[in-house]
């Protein structure tokens, strides 16, 4: 199967992209345009294969993307790049409704010229998945659980930037008749994820010995969902999903921010005890604006329809994700060094009035 795949050198997508073709031997063209958070040198395994080619381009040119598709013709799209930190969402919305809105409308449009020139069985056989986010959501009450019935109620620029490309995708397959699935997942973690997030920032800081900044009280929830579970389940959505559907992916693994950075400490404190013991660089800082209480999955219809699972037990995979980066600084000391060092961000100031 030939699969274009957008945002391939980011996080989720470097995952997805190693899975599709060294574990499935699928034909992928990865598309991504190398903003901050992507980084090539996750996909440096695919190195020469033949079934795989990297293209630097933006999904917000139309231009471009329609020529790509035209000359690579896809039998699907996975559509997973996406600006993705809410706290970069506070300081610059207009990127993210950039992003994730018009490009997803450009992805779409040229989906639909190339799927309507086909015909017969590739015609009957062209998927295109979009990839979101649990947060387009809201906040949950204690206990509770997102389903696919689940009414949006988007509290970031971030997630209202997401909630309206799955409205948009959606619009797209009941306007035009374009093969859309929708898939919305939990907090992902695993290797080579960009350190502005909180599992790999808490790591590169208890590296150093530097404080692990928890915001709030540390009481917010999120449903985690290891990165290579993630991916198998975007496989199962596009290859045995039905039409029009939506499927929430989870780990079934809720823990509070800070269980989270106590299990990281606990972990450091075993692997790397230089600065240890590990919860003493805890410390608690005013939290992000607009901080949802609680996020979690309930995976039921996508484990009952797509006969897929989560696999990873949080605190091993967790684990085992500090040892992916204690082993690993080649891959994670250039974006220290250059791109992100670490530092707060999401507190902007409110815009002056004109």
């Amino acid at each position: 199967m030939r699969i274009l795949v957008t945002g391939g050198c980011g996080f989720i997508g470097s995952a997805l992209v190693l899975h599709l073709t060294q574990d499935l031997g699928h034909e992928v063209r990865t598309v991504d345009a190398l903003t901050y958070a992507a980084n090539p040198i996750s996909l440096a395994p695919l190195d020469g294969n033949p079934r795989h080619r990297l293209v630097e381009a933006d999904i917000c040119d139309p231009i471009r993307i329609h020529a790509i598709f035209a000359e690579f013709k896809p039998d699907a799209v996975m559509h997973l790049a996406a600006e993705s930190h809410v706290d970069r969402s506070i300081t610059d919305p207009g990127a993210f409704v950039r992003t994730n809105v018009v490009g997803t409308q450009v992805m779409l449009d040229a989906a639909r010229t190339h799927w309507e020139g086909l015909a017969g069985a590739e015609r009957e056989a062209f998927r295109f998945l979009h990839v979101s986010t649990d947060e387009v959501y809201g906040s949950l009450e204690p206990g509770a659980f997102f389903t696919e019935e689940t009414r949006y109620d988007p509290r970031s620029p971030y997630s209202a930037s997401k909630a309206a490309s799955d409205h948009l995708a959606r619009a797209w397959r009941e306007t035009y008749g374009l093969p859309v699935i929708v898939t919305n997942c939990s907090n992902n973690y695993g290797p080579r994820h960009f350190p502005e997030k909180l599992i790999p920032l808490m790591i590169l800081n208890a590296l150093d010995g530097r404080k692990l900044p928890v915001y709030g009280d540390g009481l917010n929830e999120r449903d985690w969902i290891h990165v290579e579970d993630h991916a198998r389940g975007l496989v199962a959505a596009l290859t045995r999903g039905r039409v029009g559907e939506t499927y929430l992916l989870g780990g079934r693994a809720v823990r509070n921010n800070l269980q989270v950075v106590k299990a990281l400490c606990a972990a450091f404190d075993s692997l790397r005890p230089d600065h240890g013991p590990h919860e003493q660089l805890i410390s608690f800082v005013a939290d992000r604006p607009g901080h949802d209480r609680r996020y979690a999955i309930d995976p039921s219809k996508a484990e009952r329809e797509l006969g897929w699972s989560p696999t990873k037990t949080f605190e091993q995979a967790l684990e085992d994700t500090v040892r992916w980066y204690l082993a690993n600084e080649s891959w994670w000391r250039p974006i220290r060094d250059g791109r992100y060092s670490g530092e707060r961000l999401g507190l902007a100031p409110a815009l002056k009035s004109a």
